[in-house]
């Protein structure tokens, strides 16, 4: 049996575009549990409409957080195999057949990770899309980690790690995610396993503005300073922003301005892979793309990147002097035995 679980809150505009994908399936559902975390517009009411097209269940917990949500629309679920996705996706119509698929034909396979492309209608979202969006090819399914609005497992290794952090607000899911690849990697037998399903594909339409983009990677690091998570790389940005390039600029001044071209070599890796991105995203839309448009978006795409660094070196301390005060459960602790 195989229960499609999501949470949700205030997400009335974007409702209808998964609901409708979700109903479209080749493979669908046996059951679909959604918990709705206390909206205060139309997002239940719309839902409801959608209950004589899918075996639809709709539970409110107000004031939960995405953790809490997931965690209760999965212990709620009788799936032995969940599905999870997210509001503001568009699942393709095979997505929950090739998501579940792995753990269908293979007893040993525990999680599946799904993929999920860029869906941007304007020259914004398309470099936004280029600079935070990973392309295919860029995936290792080795070292992988499945985002919530994309993947699937067995309910009972949700069990076995305790679900998703529920003291954990943001990076919820990359923790979940860890804590999996700990317990799959120390099973005796070597054969349980996480699996990469590519054609497994939701459309992810990326913030419309600066201003949601910064509070979203403000956010996300927040989380990751909660959670003790990549910490050599918030360091090597304090690093870069707050020591090298302040030392490159004085001695540009006091020495010779040509030494501002050590900047170049920097700034070429800093800025290689979303402008390779945004180059194969330009080429799939096979159309021509004036000089205007080409200026805007090399000019977007290195705005982005610098507002997204600005966003994590502030959220990170917080989320640090958050975790120094409460003393969060140590996530790494994972029951290896089954």
């Amino acid at each position: 049996m195989i229960s499609l679980i999501a949470t949700v809150l205030n997400e009335g505009q974007s409702m209808h575009r998964l609901m409708r994908s979700l109903v479209a399936q080749t493979r669908q559902p046996d059951e679909v549990v959604i918990v709705d975390g206390g909206s205060s517009d139309d997002t239940v009411a719309i839902l409801q409409t959608y209950s004589g097209q899918l075996p639809l269940r709709v539970l409110v917990e107000k004031g939960c957080n995405i953790s809490q949500g997931r965690n209760h629309a999965i212990a709620a679920a009788q799936g032995d195999i969940i599905a999870v996705t997210d509001a503001g996706v568009v699942l393709a119509p095979d997505w929950l057949e090739q998501i579940t698929r792995p753990l269908i034909d293979d007893a040993a396979c525990q999680v599946v990770g799904g993929f999920f492309k860029p869906d941007y209608t304007n020259r914004f979202e398309l470099a936004m899309s280029a600079t935070v969006l990973p392309l295919r090819d860029e995936i290792n399914p080795a070292t992988f980690l499945p985002t919530s609005r994309s993947v699937a497992f067995r309910k009972s290794v949700w069990q076995t790690v305790n679900g998703y952090p529920e003291w954990l607000d943001y990076c919820e899911d990359l923790i979940f995610d860890l804590r999996l690849k700990i317990f799959l990697n120390n099973q005796q037998d070597h054969k349980s396993s996480l699996s990469f399903a590519p054609d497994a594909i939701v459309a992810f339409r990326p913030r419309g503005s600066l201003r949601s983009f910064f509070k979203q990677y403000y956010l996300y690091a927040r989380g990751d300073g909660k959670a003790d998570l990549w910490r050599k790389r918030h360091a090597a940005r304090y690093i870069t922003y707050l020591v090298v390039l302040p030392i490159v600029f004085l001695l540009g001044i006091i020495i010779h301005p040509l030494l501002w071209l050590l900047l170049i070599p920097g700034g070429y890796v800093y800025m290689k892979q979303p402008y390779q991105r945004l180059g194969k995203l330009i080429a799939e839309k096979g159309k021509q793309t004036s000089m205007g448009d080409l200026l805007y978006l090399g000019v977007m795409v290195l705005v982005i990147r610098v507002v997204g660094d600005i966003a994590k070196m502030l959220g990170y301390p917080v989320g640090w002097l958050w975790r120094l005060r409460e003393h969060p459960p140590d996530w790494k602790l994972v029951n290896v035995s089954r």
